[in-house]
């Protein structure tokens, strides 16, 4: 969900923290990527007639080919990706991930039901993804191959990728979730929020420091302001959205000043410990120890990945001479 309304937040109130670029921008730099969402967002891409991209061995290769295209773009254009995978989630998630499993486990009975045009079918099937750990495994063993690092979180994966932006180890953070901003992502890099902009290579670039500076919060505010917006953690009270959440830290200063507010409507029973525990959350990997941080890394072996794409993706001689090209910057 990333935090509710942020962007439409900052499109009316800081437009100048962001700005739409092209994705040469980010060559010659470190990036840390949220592995799950760019192996989901892979997985609804790459279809064949409502069904998953399969190999000759009938098994699911959407997601390896999305990660592969992905990351031999990144390579292409002289950009070092590190791909960080999830841990385990803190409790405060519960809510959020039964809901997600159970809109899945509906879309999937319903698919089952059958009698359903083909349009539909398509949506039932990308609301029916789910990640498990054979397609983990499989693009952990694409990067390694590929020779791209990776590193396994202890937690959320978008949590430790800010958190390595903020201390510098990476230029960037790439991902369409906005709660990297109140995780400390100093850049943060989204397709481009500009839908005129048909270019595959635009990007929209976040600047955190301008986003708490043109809000006029400090840090802390703006992650106070995040979490009354709605996130993963804390829900939003009902009938408060971004632009209203906005006015609010910018009156009382905090959630806790407006909470004693005289009066206070549709606030729920549980909604003080639940907030608080989110502010928690959104600074748990603040100024870890990154020196202490298991990075799986891997020289590329070109036979072994050559081997893969053809065996594996069944590509022919064509398209995997292509591929190595291009990881190479012979174009």
């Amino acid at each position: 969900m990333g935090i509710k309304g942020l962007t439409q937040l900052l499109k009316k109130h800081s437009p100048q923290c962001y700005e739409h670029t092209k994705l040469f921008k980010l060559s010659g730099e470190k990036v840390a990527i949220d592995a799950s969402l760019f192996i989901y967002q892979s997985l609804l891409v790459y279809r064949n007639n409502n069904d998953f991209i399969r190999n000759n061995n009938g098994k699911n290769i959407s997601h390896i080919i999305g990660i592969l295209n992905k990351t031999v773009t990144y390579l292409s254009y002289n950009i070092t990706p590190i791909y960080i995978f999830d841990g385990i989630p803190p409790d405060e998630k519960n809510e959020v991930i039964q809901e997600r499993k159970d809109r899945s486990n509906n879309a999937m009975e319903k698919i089952n039901n059958g009698n359903l045009k083909d349009n539909i079918i398509e949506k039932y099937n990308k609301q029916s993804i789910r990640l498990n750990k054979e397609i983990i495994n499989d693009i952990k063993l694409l990067l390694h191959n590929m020779g791209v690092s990776y590193i396994e979180s202890n937690g959320e994966a978008e949590a430790l990728a800010s958190e390595l932006c903020n201390q510098g180890f990476v230029k960037y953070v790439i991902s369409e979730d906005m709660d990297c901003l109140p995780f400390g992502a100093c850049n943060l890099v989204r397709n481009c929020i500009d839908k005129s902009v048909k270019m595959t290579d635009s990007i929209t670039i976040f600047n955190l420091e301008k986003t708490i500076n043109l809000l006029g919060l400090t840090n802390e505010q703006f992650i106070e302001l995040c979490v009354l917006c709605g996130c993963d953690y804390c829900k939003n009270i009902p009938r408060i959205g971004s632009i209203t959440s906005y006015k609010i830290i910018k009156k009382y200063g905090s959630i806790e000043e407006y909470l004693k507010t005289p009066n206070i409507k549709n606030i729920p029973e549980d909604y003080d410990k639940k907030y608080k525990a989110a502010i928690k959350l959104f600074n748990i990997y603040k100024n870890i120890d990154i020196s202490k941080i298991d990075i799986k890394s891997n020289n590329i072996d070109i036979s072994i990945l050559i081997n893969y794409l053809m065996n594996v993706c069944d590509f022919n001689q064509y398209k995997t001479n292509r591929i190595i090209n291009k990881i190479q910057n012979k174009f």
